[in-house]
């Protein structure tokens, strides 16, 4: 008689795969510290100069390595061995944590060493990234299991979102933010050790070209590939106008609602409840259909909670409407990296997910300039519900384009099992296939 999984266990079943099982455990308790040096080092720049505008500067810094390492570092994903990449991103990280503690704890009130140190960080992350998003094909043996790999992924980095601020404002306020870069140093210990004990078979690499040739190729796919660039392109709107509102939250936690690094972490850790809720509900799903549906609502409704945000002036109302912007955000977010790598060809793997930090990531921080800029000038309020006024309206643009993009996509997931078996979902598709060029 066969045995039929309960609902957790569904939700769970990526963590069948010992190498996944592995990885999550170590990075949920690394990404925790992860979280805590961002409270720390917005918190720490904006208590030192009082400025919004190095904020956005802050954000600027962190994220810009992104837009231009990340599609080089694409394809060097595609050439390498995947999780030794990892173990040199996750040593340079504690290194630079470790080093971010030192500056504090030797009682220099430097903004501009911590806007450095960020940087170095974001060069890192450019590398990481695509690295760890195309490692999970890996680390999955089973790729009707991917999607819910991707889902709880995302639900371990906003269980850390949730309790990495939280945490960081009380020991902000009682040791100060040194301990919150010391804790994350260390936290990196257990992703190493993790991809230590993992034993993997790396995906056979393809011949190598000239790296330009092959960064010319991986552009060519995305922007000839209808649903790869339509998804692209919201992104980058989004990530542009809406997500850089998290460098703007000291503000809000200080002047417009009165309160400290404890309110700070509040509303963090509300935007993380609601990442951490929509990537459960995701981890749920039993077919990626109608995720493009999915992408339009959450989108819309993520300019709509930033709209509604930027207008409250009471903590009682602002911490629910950050929770409803973080779980649109992380519903369009881990929907839009579900559909990628279920359809893109695995020899180009690498170049998209560079594609996709790129977007997600590397253009933050024209945004995050942008919105320190513009809340030097007309406020952070105002600045809010601009950029989610013009996230709703991209929203709207991609509705338009669901019909072409459920055109093309239908007989990639035909292909894939996918339609057919829309009662067991994404377990039918126990052959990723590729689509055609």
């Amino acid at each position: 008689m066969t045995r039929v999984p309960s609902t957790l266990q569904f939700a769970l079943r990526s963590l069948r795969h010992r190498n996944y099982k592995l990885f999550f455990m170590g990075q949920g308790l690394s990404l925790i510290g992860t979280w805590m040096t961002q409270v720390a080092t917005n918190w720490f720049v904006y208590r030192v100069t009082n400025s919004a505008w190095l904020l956005g500067l802050l954000g600027f810094s962190g994220q810009l390595p992104a837009f231009f390492i990340a599609p080089v570092a694409g394809v060097w994903v595609d050439r390498w061995d995947r999780r030794r990449i990892l173990k040199l991103t996750q040593t340079l990280s504690m290194l630079q944590s470790f080093a971010l503690a030192a500056v504090v704890l030797t009682g220099r009130e430097d903004a501009l060493s911590i806007i450095l140190l960020t940087m170095f960080q974001g060069i890192v992350n450019a590398l990481d990234m695509p690295a760890r998003q195309a490692f999970l094909v890996e680390m999955v043996s089973d790729r009707s299991d991917l999607a819910n790999a991707i889902a709880l992924n995302s639900s371990m980095f906003n269980s850390a979102r949730l309790l990495g601020p939280s945490i960081a404002g009380f020991v902000i306020a009682s040791a100060g933010e040194a301990y919150c870069f010391l804790v994350d140093g260390f936290s990196y210990l257990a992703v190493l050790a993790s991809l230590f004990l993992m034993t993997t078979t790396p995906s056979p690499r393809a011949v190598r070209k000239n790296v330009w040739s092959e960064l010319k190729e991986g552009f060519h796919y995305a922007r000839e590939f209808t649903p790869i660039r339509s998804i692209l392109l919201l992104l980058i709107c989004v990530s542009l106008v809406g997500v850089p509102y998290s460098i703007l939250l000291p503000v809000f936690a200080t002047d417009v609602l009165g309160g400290g690094p404890h309110t700070l972490g509040f509303l963090t850790g509300a935007a993380g409840l609601g990442a951490l809720i929509s990537a459960i509900l995701l981890a749920s799903r039993k077919t990626i259909v109608g995720l493009g549906r999915v992408i339009v609502l959450s989108a819309f409704g993520f300019g709509a909670g930033l709209v509604a945000f930027g207008l409250s002036h009471f903590l009682w109302l602002s911490l629910p409407l950050m929770l409803v912007t973080g779980f649109c955000m992380m519903q369009q977010m881990s929907s839009s990296n579900t559909i990628m790598q279920t359809i893109v060809q695995e020899n180009k793997r690498g170049r998209v997910m560079s594609f996709y930090t790129m977007a997600f990531i590397g253009v933050a921080p024209f945004g995050s300039l942008i919105a320190g800029l513009l809340a030097s000038k007309i406020g952070a309020p105002g600045t809010l519900m601009a950029g989610g006024t013009l996230c709703m309206l991209a929203a709207l643009w991609f509705s338009r384009r669901l019909p072409e993009i459920r055109r093309v996509v239908r007989p990639i997931y035909v292909e894939l099992g996918i339609l057919p078996e829309v009662a067991s979902g994404i377990q039918a598709a126990s052959n990723l296939q590729t689509p055609p060029e």
